[in-house]
């Protein structure tokens, strides 16, 4: 397959290629949530399923910096060749996301009822979404801590580590609800049970990768105070713009179940098998960003202009081609993989309607999953933010077609979403480059 690519190309596609394949794990385990839920007697529990899922998605990805800034402050740390930085880089946000996680576990029933109070769903959606939020919170630490094992070992390029993760988890979690759900007939409930007790599964197994490879790597892994406390400003102020771009994201998503659920079960439940293709696709082109991240943050502590420029030269052509073959799949079979997804007749018509926006989004987003991965590993927090910001109010304001063309207009506001990001993230870029600018972070 790397034969007649060039070096930069044949070191992408050896970091990309076990990152795509462990990254498409991830929209497969949601394929076969609903998959299994969208067979059940009623639509009903595939809402509630859906909306508990986007719930804690929006509260996990709020956290998203936990990973982003691992890779980054990592990656940039494996090019400067500091051991001390790399240990640092894994335990202050270990630490952080085990303490956060606790609270998330410890308070998740009065964390559910007000969730779904400000949601104000139909009641039989709500119930099913109160099952689910209530057994899923109490994989908080370890969901977050597995971020940060994710972040450092893509940091390290051990890109073979992240697969054995990802795809470990996974597969546990789906053979699990398939026994919880099918042959025991827990529904909701199952499936969620199924996702806690993978995500143990998946920490116990990352914490393992991490150790083999600090001995791999002759790295020691000793807890030491002074290391802790040390460049916690900088590590804060990276997290802090993270974590607002994360939460714009995050508000948009959830704006995006919000607003369907309010236009009805089906269209919400409908939107639940669209939104897999969307999954689909960002997480294997998220495959590409994972390596520009990794060797972004290396050339970025070793200050190589040349190695970024070849890398993301690359990265664009590579993750391009992917992306078309991506959008041809989903014009010629698209409805085809709805069947696949759903059994009933209803949700299989009303979602063909909407099938030509899953076409065209595989080319609209892979730029910016793509420049994310370069400013990631940059740990260019502050131009994240900006862009971030600039998309989610393209958002809210093409979210006012919505009461004129309905769930079209929900989807209209998620490719304008998409296409601001990279837009802008593509102008910072190319300021820097005309300035020589990208390796001061002052600037």
């Amino acid at each position: 397959m790397l034969r007649g690519l060039t070096a930069t190309d044949k070191k992408l596609w050896q970091l990309a290629v076990p990152m795509i394949l462990s990254n498409i794990s991830v929209p497969l385990l949601g394929l076969v949530d609903t998959m299994v839920i969208g067979h059940l007697s009623h639509e009903v529990f595939l809402a509630g399923v859906a909306i508990g899922s986007s719930v804690t998605s929006f509260a996990f990805m709020l956290f998203l910096f936990l990973r982003m800034g691992t890779t980054g402050l990592t990656a940039q740390a494996w090019g400067e060749k500091q051991p001390n930085k790399l240990r640092q880089s894994l335990l202050q946000p270990l630490l952080l996301a085990l303490a956060v996680g606790l609270f998330f576990a410890l308070f998740h029933h009065p964390l559910t009822e007000w969730i779904l109070r400000v949601m104000g769903t139909e009641q039989r959606t709500g119930d099913q979404a109160a099952i689910f939020l209530s057994i899923r919170w109490l994989s908080a630490p370890a969901t977050l801590a597995n971020m940060v094992i994710l972040g450092w070992l893509l940091g390290v390029q051990y890109a073979k580590a992240p697969l054995i993760l990802l795809i470990g988890g996974n597969t546990v979690n789906i053979l699990l609800e398939l026994l919880f759900v099918l042959h025991w007939h827990y529904a909701v409930s199952g499936a969620a049970w199924a996702t806690v007790i993978a995500e143990y599964f998946s920490l116990l197994l990352g914490l393992y990768l991490v150790w083999r490879v600090a001995r791999q790597r002759h790295l020691s892994l000793k807890l030491h105070w002074a290391e802790l406390t040390h460049g916690l400003s900088r590590l804060f102020r990276l997290n802090r713009d993270i974590l607002l771009r994360s939460l714009l994201l995050q508000l948009c998503l959830i704006s995006f179940t919000i607003i369907g659920a309010r236009l009805g079960t089906s269209i919400v439940a409908v939107n639940a098998i669209l939104l897999m293709f969307i999954t689909f696709t960002s997480y294997a082109l998220d495959g590409f960003a994972y390596a520009v991240e990794s060797v972004s943050g290396e050339a970025f502590g070793e200050k190589n202009s040349a190695a970024l420029q070849a890398i993301w030269q690359s990265a664009c052509q590579q993750a391009a081609i992917v992306a078309v073959i991506f959008c041809i799949i989903y014009g010629c079979f698209g409805e085809r993989i709805v069947r696949l997804l759903t059994s009933l007749p209803s949700l299989q018509q009303e979602a063909s309607h909407y099938l030509f926006w899953q076409a065209i989004c595989p080319i609209i987003g892979v730029w910016c999953y793509l420049l994310d991965g370069l400013f990631v590993g940059a740990t260019r927090g502050r131009e994240m933010r900006n862009s971030m910001l600039v998309a989610a109010l393209g958002f809210a304001i093409t979210l006012l077609s919505v009461p004129v063309i309905g769930n079209h207009g929900l989807w209209l506001a998620l490719m304008v979403f998409l296409a601001l990001r990279g837009v802008t993230l593509g102008y910072a870029w190319i300021a820097h480059r005309r300035n020589n600018s990208w390796f001061d972070l002052t600037r």
